[in-house]
């Protein structure tokens, strides 16, 4: 089994701590940015499914369970190397883009499935292997960040993916951080990636696209995960 991809997106699920998480997304979030290990990470990503699921057998048309549904099911297909949870996720974030073109959270957790399947795979394998593709990653990043509005978050996660991606794409990451370094944090996400893009604008402005991706890869979802 191959390593698949995360949801950059994954950064979709945003909360304060880990001991208040209850939510499928707080604990996604907990799972992607606290947790100290591969073993806790996926009890929690096992929780957020289960939370997800429990919603659904009610709701079956909420939105927010379904993304997060996908988000969890992504986030194990990366801890246990799942090529069938990889795809099921995909399914899930295309069937919401579909329902609704301008949804800038299904564009961008779709951004992310690929370009991430792209990063860990390697362009060949995740092309084979899961039918991951640059094009569509890039054009589902530039499709969420033009819905997204002024939040930071958008931008934020897209410097962030754009840089690990190339670090000679400086410029477009440079501008795509600058913007969410200004822009309103109205969530607790938002914020995360504020301070995220901050992070990575020195490198940035110093043309270090090297330093600006290495440091990406450490605050995107399990970039500081343990074994």
């Amino acid at each position: 089994m191959h390593r698949p991809l995360t949801v950059a997106i994954a950064a979709l699920a945003c909360a304060p701590t880990a001991a208040l998480a209850d939510t499928p997304r707080e604990l996604l979030t907990a799972a992607a940015f606290q947790a100290p290990d591969k073993a806790r990470a996926l009890a929690l990503v096992d929780q957020a499914l289960a939370a997800a699921d429990k919603i659904l057998a009610t709701k079956p048309s909420d939105h927010e369970a379904t993304l997060q549904r996908g988000v969890a099911i992504g986030y194990r297909a990366k801890l246990t190397r799942s090529r069938g949870d990889a795809r099921t996720s995909l399914g899930i974030f295309e069937g919401l883009a579909a329902r609704n073109p301008r949804d800038a959270e299904a564009q961008m957790v779709i951004a992310g499935w690929h370009l991430d399947a792209i990063d860990q795979l390697g362009g060949f394998l995740a092309r084979t292997v899961l039918g991951a593709k640059t094009q569509a990653g890039e054009a589902a990043l530039a499709r969420a960040v033009a819905l997204g509005g002024d939040r930071a978050f958008y931008p934020g996660l897209a410097a962030m993916m754009a840089i690990r991606k190339d670090h000679d794409d400086v410029t477009r990451a440079r501008k795509w951080a600058e913007t969410a370094a200004a822009a309103p944090a109205p969530t607790p996400l938002d914020q995360r990636m504020k301070r995220a893009a901050a992070a990575i604008l020195p490198p940035l402005r110093a043309n270090d696209g090297k330093a600006a991706a290495t440091l990406a890869k450490t605050l995107l979802p399990f970039g500081r995960l343990r074994e």
